[in-house]
């Protein structure tokens, strides 16, 4: 996976997903503490580092203010195994917000993309949109240590090979001038920049687009991350053009089993069976294409085309490709999903989730936003209503829950 999509979009925990402005705080798990098991494990990793090209100064520089944080140990051990409905998804991914400010940021970039553009073959609105989702467009690139951030997960062991991979590469990188120990900066996991790229995805694909001689992707300009999150998806195979898909239409008794990114044939063959854009028209031949019902049958459905594919390289999640894909269409001036999706768990439609954040927050109890998300604060709103009329404290949603707020 090149980046780390939580940036962007698991920071929001406001209305339980969409609001963007998170209260930050010092947390002291972030800020190196003393541990001796870790000085003794740094002290070997050196002769290995320097074995392979790392020199000495750059080694001192690199740890004369990094150390252990237990806070990403905490983080790498307790990652959810929560994954939201594409539904959720799309309504943090694409919300009015997002949106509103990914068309600003085109404008406000729009020369330094249309160059980006015309050298890497990759729409502006594409690049903006991993922009938007990585990074809430550069709000949120992260102020942990790459350097200590990396060690410390080295260190542990869990997954030790891979991140001392990524910390050899943060030193290459350190090595090259590209930034300095203190400015490089990043997740808790080690994503970097404005696009969150790991090191080792740096070394191969960041480039120096301003000619400055640095591939700086920590700067407040984001020319360098932009152009490097082009070259990355255009040497995994961009195709200008062409869309990432497009949501379609499906025929009375579709065979479902055809679905997947299995099957591929080309938009003739999938119009012969009768599926149709969402005006009623055939889709044209962007190539061979597949079909995914990503919320079940009765959900939206998707043709889906070689560049849903590439944009897999830069994350694997399939919701994470739909909302590049999809928001990148809207900063074009598409419009939002236009299929049903089905009620969630609970029996609650996003309409049905956005009544009830209405009403808890009527009642004085602050969802921080009505986005039919439900997340943190809708969670801690429940449990506080629930508790104040005497109900079981559970935290879910409820049709009932519903009928008493409403």
């Amino acid at each position: 996976m090149l980046g780390v999509a939580g940036i962007g979009l698991s920071a929001c925990t406001g209305g339980g997903g969409g609001s963007p402005m998170v209260t930050r705080t010092v947390d002291p798990a972030m800020q190196p503490q003393a541990n001796a098991g870790y000085d003794a494990w740094v002290a070997g990793f050196r002769g290995r580092a320097q074995a392979q090209g790392i020199s000495q100064a750059t080694l001192n520089a690199a740890f004369r203010n990094s150390g252990y944080l237990p806070g990403v140990i905490e983080r790498d051990r307790n990652q959810t195994e929560f994954t939201r409905t594409l539904e959720d998804y799309l309504a943090i991914a694409a919300s009015d917000e997002r949106v509103s400010k990914g068309k600003a940021a085109l404008s406000q970039n729009s020369a330094a993309l249309t160059k980006i553009s015309q050298q890497y073959g990759v729409e502006p609105e594409v690049i903006t949109a991993v922009w938007g989702l990585e990074s809430f467009y550069g709000e949120r690139r992260g102020d942990i240590s790459v350097i200590s951030a990396t060690s410390t997960l080295a260190y542990d062991g869990r997954r030790g090979d891979f991140f001392e991979k990524q910390l050899i590469a943060s030193l290459k990188i350190l090595q090259n001038g590209d930034v300095t120990a203190e400015n490089m900066t990043g997740s808790w996991a080690g994503a970097m920049g404005h696009t969150q790229f790991i090191p080792t995805s740096y070394q191969a694909y960041a480039v120096d687009f301003t000619g400055d001689g640095k591939r700086d992707i920590w700067s407040d300009n984001p020319t360098d991350s932009l152009a490097s999150t082009a070259a990355y998806l255009s040497r995994s195979g961009w195709t200008k053009g062409q869309p990432w898909g497009v949501e379609v239409k499906l025929p009375s008794g579709f065979n479902t089993a055809q679905a997947g990114r299995s099957t591929t044939r080309s938009p003739s063959e999938w119009a012969a069976q009768g599926v149709r854009d969402m005006n009623g028209r055939v889709v044209p031949n962007y190539g061979a294409a597949s079909i995914l019902l990503p919320s079940g049958p009765s959900g939206p459905a998707f043709m889906t085309f070689r560049n849903f594919t590439v944009i897999t390289r830069y994350n694997n999640s399939e919701s994470y490709v739909i909302g590049v894909g999809h928001l990148s269409d809207r900063l074009k001036g598409g419009k939002p999903i236009q299929g049903s999706f089905p009620p969630d768990k609970y029996g609650l439609t996003i309409d049905d989730r956005r009544a009830l954040q209405r009403g808890l927050t009527a009642k004085g109890f602050d969802t921080q936003g009505a986005d039919g998300v439900i997340g943190s604060n809708t969670e801690t709103a429940i449990r506080a209503y629930q508790q104040s009329v005497g109900l079981p404290v559970t935290g879910l949603p409820s049709r009932a829950l519903l009928a008493s707020v409403t």
